[in-house]
């Protein structure tokens, strides 16, 4: 167990709402983040990225094309041509209108209802402004025992350690990373959760972070029978796709002892 004072801490098995519930809503959008809060999720993950005039926004790709009606790099565009573009529409007809978040704004909307996993999103640009951007705003809205940041990169990790060592923090890991960062990542990395890609874990991953005193959240986690083997193998939380899917899961086990 974590000594961390994180709300992360205090219950479990927790429900983490991947990007929101992203199969009933636009991913990382406010209704998605609402929804899943009233799906029962305990948690929402999500993705934060820095814009040309250094906004924290949440959006998963490089590209705006996927998701939005915009096009090109999100990072060269400025937070007010942001704002111009649709993120729902793409989605579904009765979502049309919805905008990029900023990060600020998701912590004013749910983060009093859910905690709230930042996956920080500056892969390729590792020197950037954005771990103390989103360690400014995480402290501005007094969320640091109910935020956690993730990543895969060590590096944006260790600088969000050294900022802020009362945020805790998971390795992201997945199945077809070299071998040799498989080893090492772990082992340098100041991390209280281990973020392992459902293809890669299996019991003897949970015991050996649960030694290590990490928790272990499993990604992504959409069907039942397998989050239901995961929760038997001890794992603390499921990021999944369908939140109300992974809360059933949950009641299951825990009604079956």
């Amino acid at each position: 167990m974590s000594s961390s004072p994180s709300e992360w801490w205090e219950r479990g098995p927790l429900v983490i709402a991947h990007r929101g519930a992203s199969r009933c809503a636009p991913e990382n959008t406010l209704p998605a983040f609402r929804l899943a809060a009233d799906m029962g999720a305990e948690a929402i993950e999500l993705d934060a990225r820095l814009t040309a005039d250094g906004a924290v926004v949440v959006h998963h790709d490089q590209m705006l094309d996927r998701t939005t009606t915009g096009t090109g790099r999100l990072a060269q565009c400025m937070r007010q041509e942001l704002q111009s573009l649709d993120a729902g529409a793409k989605f579904g007809a009765a979502f049309a209108g919805e905008r990029i978040p900023t990060l600020d704004e998701v912590f004013e909307a749910v983060g009093g209802r859910v905690l709230i996993n930042v996956e920080l999103k500056n892969y390729e640009t590792a020197f950037d402004r954005l771990v103390p951007a989103v360690v400014a705003l995480v402290r501005s809205h007094g969320l640091q025992r109910r935020v956690l940041l993730s990543c895969f990169s060590p590096l944006s990790l260790w600088t969000a350690f050294l900022l802020a060592p009362e945020i805790p923090r998971g390795l992201l890991l997945y199945a077809g990373q070299p071998r040799w960062m498989l080893s090492l990542f772990p082992r340098i990395t100041p991390c209280e959760a281990h973020h392992p890609q459902d293809a890669m874990t299996d019991p003897r991953t949970m015991a050996v972070q649960h030694g290590r005193g990490r928790r272990v959240n499993v990604w992504t986690v959409n069907d039942a029978g397998r989050m239901r083997d995961l929760l038997v193998q001890g794992c603390d939380g499921l990021i999944t796709d369908v939140p109300d899917l992974a809360r059933q899961a949950v009641l299951d086990v825990v009604a079956a002892g």
